[in-house]
């Protein structure tokens, strides 16, 4: 009897032992789930959301006008399970050779709208965005191990990123720019066998974006950087081991190797040299292309990252590798220069600033942190996106007063419409054919951008008009070409869609009207110069 009440106190206490440890295993996995990384994570995540409008304006997304020719290059893919290699939307340049450099990258978009409709466009894009701020937040933490210089850095990281922040191809191949800076500096802290990684991730970055050229380029500065010993001043970079310059080199070959892999073989490689070498054009005329200026968020933005980058270095000098000064410069530079490249420069600048923030501004990292809490703001957090999440149909009435989606869906095949480039893509994802859109590389080599500009800024317009045997105009009615032609012998006005500075006008030619297509059968039926 003694020995059965001896068992049961020992089954007892072994019974209690291990609710004992199961308690505290429960509790160190929730305290390491929900630890001041996923608070700072998830109000990073509700920046994303609020900052770019997001929630309270989620049709805003819906504005950029290459997402719809994109969706509509997805579908053809898709449904022929054919790469696009000839000109499939315009009729200025049917028929031409065009090749897709960002076929891969307007997958998720067009997934998401399979399977969800516009908010699955939504959503892929709230996460690509917030996939971008994390993988940045993450990447500074580990340079300045702190997670208060990690947030509040992270923070202005975004505002940089505002430039781009949409249903933008773009968003997704600078994930590839954060994966390769996030290699590089593991290498330097010691892991370099990870720098392996850099020629698969150049076989997919190439199919994402022509961005790829500008990641190439910072290996190879990496890689210069480092070939010799130099110290002098503020800097300390040591030369490569011969083992290190061995791996680097084949890494880079490699790489190089890797951009083959693709369904348009050489043709991807030169599309980016193409854009710098023949495109000044596009350059001049596009908006994201000219400098950055101050009225804007990114703007701001960026000089509140340089002059805390040279206060925090005034305050608290360090050594600086030859390769860290030269991507910054870089980084700013390109800026400064074409402020599109602000978010290239919050994923290379802002660790670093990071870690300079850490070293001049912040205490000892203090990781106390109150698990129970974290937890409620994670919850809020998912509650607050849940509720607000756009349903479908507000979405569609959104985007219905974005765009003339009526008076687009009666455009004939037969026409020869005149639009305007933010209508383009819409045009193109509805099969309607265009006069143009914002793949500029095409139109730009066959002369018809530098037609369009002269028409819009009214140069003869209406001898360009006749140029390509238009017959109708869809443009916005607060465009002088609309008042003009609106007054033009030979145009009336077929409809009317939208209110306010969305109204829009389409525009037809009256039979028989000089221009008419029966009249101009010896116009040239594409732009071509």
């Amino acid at each position: 009897m003694g020995m059965n009440g001896e068992q049961v106190e020992r089954n007892i206490s072994i019974t209690g032992s291990r609710i004992a440890g199961n308690a505290g295993l429960f509790t160190r996995t929730f305290n390491r789930i929900f630890s001041r990384h996923m608070l700072h994570a998830v109000l990073l995540a509700l920046l994303v959301l609020n900052a770019t409008g997001n929630l309270t304006h989620p049709a805003d997304q819906f504005r950029d006008p290459g997402l719809w020719w994109h969706l509509a290059d997805a579908r053809i893919l898709t449904t022929t399970h054919r790469f696009i290699h000839v000109e499939p939307y315009s009729f200025t340049v049917a028929g031409e050779r065009w090749i897709n450099p960002e076929w891969l990258s307007e997958m998720p978009f067009w997934l998401g709208y399979r399977s969800l409709g516009l908010r699955g466009i939504f959503l892929v894009t709230v996460t690509a965005l917030c996939a971008n701020i994390l993988f940045v937040y993450w990447r500074s933490y580990r340079k300045a191990l702190h997670a208060g210089a990690a947030f509040w850095t992270a923070i202005l990281a975004f505002m940089l990123m505002t430039i781009n922040a949409g249903p933008r191809t773009i968003v997704i191949a600078y994930l590839a720019m954060s994966a390769e800076m996030a290699i590089l500096e593991a290498a330097e802290r010691g892991k370099k066998h990870l720098l392996w990684l850099l020629p698969p991730l150049f076989c997919v970055w190439i199919n994402l974006h022509g961005s790829w050229i500008i990641g190439l380029g910072l290996l190879a500065l990496y890689i210069l950087c480092g070939l010799f010993p130099f110290s002098k001043g503020i800097l300390d970079q040591e030369a490569y081991s011969s083992k290190d310059r061995q791996r680097l080199l084949l890494v880079f070959f490699a790489g190089l190797a890797a951009l083959l892999i693709n369904p348009y073989g050489w043709r991807l490689i030169w599309n980016p040299f193409d854009m710098l070498l023949n495109q000044r054009l596009m350059m001049s005329y596009a908006a994201e292309w000219h400098p950055l200026t101050l009225g804007t968020i990114a703007g701001l933005a960026a000089w509140l990252a340089i002059g805390l980058t040279l206060i925090a270095n005034c305050v608290s000098g360090r050594k600086w590798k030859l390769y860290e000064l030269a991507f910054l410069f870089f980084a700013w530079f390109e800026a400064i220069n074409h402020c599109r490249f602000t978010f290239m420069a919050s994923v290379i600048a802002i660790p670093l600033l990071a870690g300079d923030v850490a070293r001049s501004f912040c205490a000892k990292p203090n990781e106390k942190t109150i698990p129970l809490l974290n937890a409620l703001f994670v919850a809020g957090a998912v509650g607050v996106i849940l509720f607000f999440f756009p349903s479908e149909a507000s979405l569609q009435n959104s985007l219905a007063a974005e765009y003339p989606l009526q008076t687009i869906a009666s455009i004939q095949p037969s026409w020869r419409t005149y639009d305007q480039g933010n209508l383009g893509g819409m045009m193109a994802f509805n099969s309607k054919p265009t006069f143009w859109d914002t793949r500029f590389d095409t139109f730009v080599h066959h002369g018809v951008l530098r037609d369009l500009i002269d028409i819009e800024t009214l140069h003869a317009p209406l001898q360009l008009l006749d140029k390509y045997r238009i017959d109708h105009v869809l443009i916005s009615e607060s465009w002088a070409l609309a008042y003009l032609l609106e007054r033009t012998p030979g145009w009336r006005v077929e409809r009317r869609e939208g209110a306010g500075d969305d109204a829009y006008v389409l525009l037809a030619r009256t039979p028989g009207a000089t221009g008419d297509q029966s009249q101009c059968a010896a116009a040239p039926a594409q732009g071509k110069q």
